[in-house]
C-alpha cells in the first residue's frame, strides 16, 4: 500500500510538473509567500517542497535571492545520467532474475501506452514507469528510491529529449531490444544495452545544449 503523502510532497509533485511541462521556465523566481497563497498552505511545507525540488537539482535556492527554477546545465545532465547508470544497471542485474513473464507483460504494455500516446507531456511518466518497472524485483527498496529520485531530477531533461529533439523512435526501439533482453534473461546484454541507452541520452542532451541546440532558459 502506498504511504499517504505530505503537503510538501504534493506541492512538490505540483511544482516539479510545471517545471518538467515548462510551464514554469528556468530562472522563474519561486516566492515562498506568493505559493503559500497558491497552494492555500502554510509557509513551511512550501519550504519543505522547495527544499526537496532543491536536492533533486531542479530548484535553486540562494541566501539572499530566494529560490528559482535551476537553469538547464550539461554538466548537470551529465552527473544525473551517470549515477543513473550506476544505480540502474545495478538494479537491473539484480532484477532480472525475479521478473516473472507477467511482469514483462506489464512492462511490453507501457512501451505499447507510449507508442500510442500523443500528449508529449505524458512520455516522461511513461517512460519512468517503464525502467522502474524493470528494477522492480531487485530487492532493494533504498535502491529503488534513489532510482526514482534520480528520475525526478531527470524528468524535464528527458521530456525534451523524447519530444523537442525527436529521439523517441529511438528510444522505444532500444527499449525493445532491451525488453527482449530482459525475457532472454541475458543480464550482461540487458545491462550492456541499458548503459548504452542511457549514454546516448545524456551525449544527445548535452550536445544540444553546448552546441546552442536548446537555450539554457528553456
Amino acid at each position: 500500500m502506498e504511504r499517504p503523502r505530505t503537503v510538501a510532497e504534493q506541492v512538490a509533485n505540483v511544482l516539479r510538473e510545471a517545471i518538467a511541462s515548462g510551464t514554469l521556465k528556468a530562472g522563474t523566481a519561486l516566492r515562498q509567500d506568493e505559493l503559500a497563497e497558491q497552494f492555500g498552505f502554510s509557509r513551511m511545507p512550501i519550504r519543505d517542497a522547495l527544499r526537496q525540488l532543491e536536492a533533486e537539482g531542479i530548484v535553486s535556492i540562494h541566501p539572499t535571492k530566494g529560490a528559482h527554477v535551476a537553469r538547464m546545465d550539461g554538466a548537470e545532465i551529465g552527473e544525473i545520467y551517470a549515477v543513473r547508470e550506476l544505480l540502474e544497471c545495478e538494479a537491473l542485474r539484480l532484477s532480472i532474475p525475479a521478473l516473472l513473464d507477467g511482469n514483462l507483460d506489464e512492462t511490453e504494455q507501457v512501451l505499447d501506452q507510449i507508442d500510442a500516446e500523443r500528449n508529449v507531456g505524458r512520455w516522461g511518466v511513461l517512460n519512468r514507469t517503464f525502467h522502474l518497472s524493470l528494477y522492480a524485483a531487485c530487492g532493494n527498496q533504498r535502491l529503488l528510491g534513489l532510482i526514482e529520485a534520480h528520475h525526478n531530477a531527470a524528468d524535464r531533461y528527458v521530456r525534451i529529449l523524447l519530444s523537442n529533439l525527436d529521439h523517441c523512435t529511438r528510444s522505444q526501439a532500444q527499449h525493445r531490444d532491451l525488453l527482449a533482453a530482459c525475457r532472454r534473461r541475458d543480464v550482461k546484454k540487458a545491462v550492456s544495452m541499458l548503459r548504452q541507452h542511457l549514454r546516448e541520452g545524456s551525449d544527445t542532451l548535452v550536445n544540444a545544449i553546448e552546441g546552442g541546440g536548446l537555450s539554457r532558459k528553456s
